[in-house]
């Protein structure tokens, strides 16, 4: 059995590499495949799910599908603009503005709201706007580790690990991820300022966009609010049927609210419908089909295996783990996607925390420092990356390996290193 849970899991693997487009049912296939063979018992689909994730993310992403809609974010991108008085520092605010916003909200989703502004302002001024389109992809993949609601990758760590939206910031009595994620961002601005050195030609001040409904503003920021105010609630004030699922429940409260008043407010139904558009539901099913098949391999002992196999590896040295499973994540992460790699990596790392008996924190939060960072060093290593470069295709603009490299390489080195040494003194 074991050996038949290998092969499948590589062969799905492979699968999901070679047809991006249609990962989601490779996934769904591959776990039915799991579960007809007996691999993982019929009995357990449910359970090795986690829902609580599949909500957050389905709940976040309808939010900020109405959060855009708005114009809101485009409000905020112009403000930002009349504040700087060159395209260097245009540049760098955009690239932090994607950041701040790609905190709170998906990575793509960021990068749709944040990289026509550049391509706008670039037109006005009669200049290329592919760094600036650059920078913004892989500033907003940088930022999104350091929320719980700010990445794919997060909100499962949050449900593997059982962390809150305040652990991110607090965790044990010592600075979470979000402190070291800013420490990489401040370090990697400098490095965007020194490529950008030389750009300084002057900006006019842009018209305002004018945004109607502040409705959805209010959504984004309560997902926020509540989310803290859940992380401070303790277990006594839950019912016991929903507290594995109170953050969920709660991104799918505000989005259900935002669609009836968006349906009660247009009194058309293809509003809902376009609503419920906004929700990629190609992850989705992507991650319950991966929940089932992690499920099969740790029941067929897959997992403690690859554990062992990172322990020798490391010779039983903690230093060298840690290591081995940021920087492996980095490399692995520049080429696949990182949600199935990050599902699958989490279990093998929480597994080494406990063979080794050391704190999984340290271990969780390398993990996701290389695989969020990881993608950013190459055009196709990350959805956002993929994304930005799409816009500027359909501007005219081609952009090969090199180019995007030459920003990506020092911006992504300069804010791992940061992180990995950060996460090492403060949690070793």
């Amino acid at each position: 059995m074991k050996t038949t849970a290998i092969i499948l899991f590589v062969l799905t693997y492979i699968l999901l590499l070679s047809f991006p487009k249609i990962r989601a049912y490779i996934a769904l296939a591959s776990a039915t495949i799991f579960v007809v063979l007996g691999i993982l018992p019929l009995d357990q689909i449910v359970t090795a799910i986690d829902w609580n994730v599949i909500l957050m993310i389905a709940g976040t992403m309808g939010v900020v599908g109405l959060f855009i809609e708005s114009k809101m974010p485009s409000l905020l991108a112009d403000r930002i603009i009349n504040w700087v008085p060159n395209v260097k520092w245009a540049i760098i605010a955009l690239a932090l503005f994607a950041g701040v916003i790609s905190a709170f909200v998906d990575n793509v989703a960021t990068v749709l709201m944040v990289a026509p502004v550049a391509v706008n302002i670039s037109k006005k001024l009669k200049m290329s706007p592919v760094l600036s389109v650059i920078c913004i992809a892989i500033s907003s993949n940088l930022q999104g580790a350091a929320t719980l609601v700010g990445d794919t990758t997060s909100i499962l760590l949050g449900g593997h690990a059982n962390l809150s939206f305040m652990d991110f910031f607090y965790l044990d009595g010592k600075m979470g991820i979000f402190w070291v994620v800013e420490a990489g961002a401040l370090v990697s601005t400098i490095v965007l300022l020194i490529i950008f050195r030389k750009e300084r030609q002057l900006i006019e001040t842009q018209t305002l966009t004018e945004v109607e409904d502040y409705f959805p503003s209010v959504l984004l920021v309560g997902i926020v609010v509540l989310l803290i105010i859940n992380s401070f609630l303790s277990s006594e004030y839950k019912p016991d049927a929903i507290e594995g699922l109170m953050n969920g429940i709660i991104c799918m409260t505000l989005f259900l609210i935002g669609l009836i008043r968006k349906l009660i407010k247009t009194r058309n139904i293809e509003a809902l419908a376009d609503g419920i558009k906004s929700i990629d539901y190609d992850t989705i099913l992507l991650l319950a089909g991966l929940f089932v098949v992690i499920g099969g391999i740790t029941e067929a002992g897959l997992v403690k295996d690859i554990s062992q196999i990172f322990i020798k590896a490391s010779a039983d040295n903690v230093f060298l783990i840690y290591t081995l499973i940021v920087w492996a994540s980095v490399l692995f992460s520049a080429f696949i996607d990182n949600i199935p790699y990050v599902a699958t990596m989490l279990p093998v790392v929480g597994e080494i925390a406990h063979i080794m008996n050391i704190q999984p924190n340290l271990l969780y939060f390398g993990l996701l420092i290389g695989a969020t960072l990881g993608g950013n060093l190459t055009p196709i290593g990350a959805s956002a990356n993929i994304t930005g470069l799409g816009i500027l295709r359909k501007e005219g603009y081609e952009v090969n390996a090199g180019t995007f490299m030459k920003v990506s390489v020092p911006f992504t080195l300069s804010a791992v290193i940061t992180g990995y040494i950060l996460i090492w003194l403060i949690w070793s």
